[in-house]
């Protein structure tokens, strides 16, 4: 299987309608040994535990440096090894610009960004012992189009930095086997998206869409297994595009 004896880790991995579970199941369905982490009210044991035996959940804040190695140290413990993080935890707000205050910038900021940075540096060390390892970084569209449907301008600019991040840990890290790689969603039909588009606005969209269509979330999933496995052996630093022609550039 494509990644047989390969171990995940997935932040924000819990909800069982969103990116992140989508791609822990396919992952799983190809020999991965899965570790879903996620704050406590989305209880990423029992997530995990719907993926078979052999996974793992925990609870860990992407926000806090502490509980990011710790969560590193817990997989390391009962996998012995981290082969790709998917860096997948995010919020999002639709305030406009002269909207946003502090406390949102920094919400919105420390989850996207911050939690990127910090789940980074907790595997890197094991990456760095292994001269191999796979980190897959969840942007946006919005990033790249200067906003999108659902996140305000902070949102665009959370992602856009974990953009130039991904970028600058690719050239860091290279050398050493550990590939970093961006994954820019388009609109995915999840639990954010749920009842917030009426029938008519999803039709305006669509038609805008080449591939005719909202995303799905294993379109994303597929993605991320393609950047984790051996298929992208040769990629790094590279922005993945998954919007069905939304953006074409």
């Amino acid at each position: 299987m494509l990644l047989k004896d390969k171990v995940a880790v997935i932040t924000g991995g819990a909800g069982l309608n969103g990116l992140g579970f989508a791609t822990a199941r396919l992952m799983a369905s190809l020999g991965a040994r899965v570790a879903l982490l996620d704050l406590e009210r989305a209880s990423p044991a029992a997530a995990a535990a719907q993926l078979g035996s052999g996974h793992l959940g925990l609870v860990a804040d992407v926000t806090d440096k502490s509980s990011c190695e710790a969560a590193a140290r817990a997989v390391l413990e009962r996998f012995g090894r981290i082969d790709t993080l998917v860096n997948n935890a995010g919020i999002t707000q639709p305030v406009k610009t002269l909207e946003i205050t502090g406390a949102d910038y920094d919400r919105v900021l420390d989850v996207s960004l911050r939690g990127t940075l910090y789940m980074s540096q907790a595997v890197l060390p094991g990456m760095q012992s292994q001269q191999s390892g796979s980190i897959v970084c969840i942007s946006s569209v919005s990033a790249q189009r200067g906003g999108g449907i659902f996140g305000g301008p902070h949102y665009s600019a959370a992602k856009a930095g974990v953009l130039g991040l991904a970028r600058a840990m690719a050239r860091e890290f290279g050398g050493q086997g550990i590939r970093v790689n961006c994954i820019t969603p388009g609109l995915i039909e999840t639990d954010i998206t749920q009842g917030k588009l009426s029938p008519e606005r999803k039709k305006e969209i669509e038609d805008t869409i080449p591939l005719a269509r909202l995303g799905r979330a294993q379109d994303v999933a597929g993605a991320c297994v393609f950047l984790a496995s051996d298929l992208s052996g040769y990629c790094t630093g590279i922005t993945l595009d998954v919007n069905g022609g939304m953006l074409i550039h």
